[in-house]
C-alpha cells in the first residue's frame, strides 16, 4: 500500500462542500416526520456532528421554529450558557435584526455570587439572564443551567421566547431534557445524553438563516 498517495478532495469550495454534505445527509437520513422548517435544523445539527442518531433524537415544540424566527427578527438576544456557543453563532445574521449573543458565565458578579452561594456559575448566570423576556436561551453545555431555567419558567420568573436545551453529559443532561419536554413553551431539545455546544450553535444558526431568508 502506498501511504504517500495524495488524497484529493472532490471540491475545495465551501458552498459546494456544504451542498454535497446536505445531499448525503438527506440520502442517509431517509424518511422522517419533521416539518420542512424543522428538518433545516436537523440537517444542520447532523452536519455539525456527523451523528445521525443525534439528529433523529431532536424534539420540537410545535411553535419552536416560528418562535425562534420571530425572536430573532424582533431583535431579541440569544443567551448562551458558555462562550463556545457564543463564538459559534453567526453574528452578522443577528446584527441585521439588532440581535446579539450574550453570555454571563464569566461575569464578575456571577462568579462572586456563585462562590458566595456555593453553587455553579451556570445557575447564577441563568438567573441573571432570566430578566430578558422573549430571548432565545441556547444551552449546550450545562444541564444545571437548563434545570434552573425550567424552574424559573415554572415559577413565572422567566419568559423565554425559545429554549434550545441540548446539554451534553452523563450527569443530569438527559434528565434536564426530560423536564424540558414537560413545558408548554417553545423548545428544541433531544433525547438522551448527546448534545453539546456545536448542536446548540447549529440549531440557532439554522433558525437565524431562516429568519434572514424571510426578508
Amino acid at each position: 500500500m502506498d501511504f504517500h498517495t495524495e488524497f484529493k478532495p472532490l471540491t475545495v469550495q465551501p458552498q459546494e462542500i456544504e451542498e454535497k454534505s446536505f445531499e448525503i445527509i438527506t440520502e442517509e437520513l431517509g424518511a422522517h416526520d419533521y416539518t420542512p422548517e424543522q428538518y433545516k435544523v436537523v440537517q444542520r445539527v447532523i452536519h455539525a456532528s456527523a451523528d445521525f442518531e443525534l439528529g433523529r433524537s431532536l424534539v420540537f415544540h410545535p411553535d419552536a421554529v416560528r418562535a425562534g424566527i420571530e425572536a430573532i427578527r424582533s431583535g431579541k438576544p440569544v443567551i448562551a450558557d458558555v462562550q463556545m456557543v457564543q463564538v459559534g453563532i453567526s453574528k452578522p445574521r443577528l446584527d441585521k435584526f439588532g440581535s446579539e449573543v450574550r453570555v454571563h458565565i464569566s461575569d464578575p458578579d456571577v462568579m462572586q455570587e456563585a462562590k458566595r452561594l456555593n453553587t455553579t456559575r451556570a445557575i447564577i448566570a441563568t438567573r441573571k439572564a432570566s430578566q430578558e423576556d422573549g430571548a432565545i436561551f441556547a444551552i449546550g453545555n450545562a444541564p444545571t443551567a437548563l434545570l434552573e431555567l425550567i424552574r424559573l419558567v415554572k415559577e413565572g420568573q422567566a419568559r423565554p421566547g425559545l429554549i434550545v436545551g441540548v446539554p451534553v453529559g452523563f450527569v443530569s443532561a438527559a434528565e434536564s431534557k426530560d423536564e424540558l419536554l414537560k413545558l408548554d413553551i417553545p423548545f428544541i431539545t433531544n433525547i438522551g445524553r448527546k448534545g453539546g455546544s456545536p448542536v446548540a450553535v447549529a440549531t440557532v444558526n439554522a433558525i437565524s438563516l431562516m429568519a434572514e431568508q424571510q426578508e
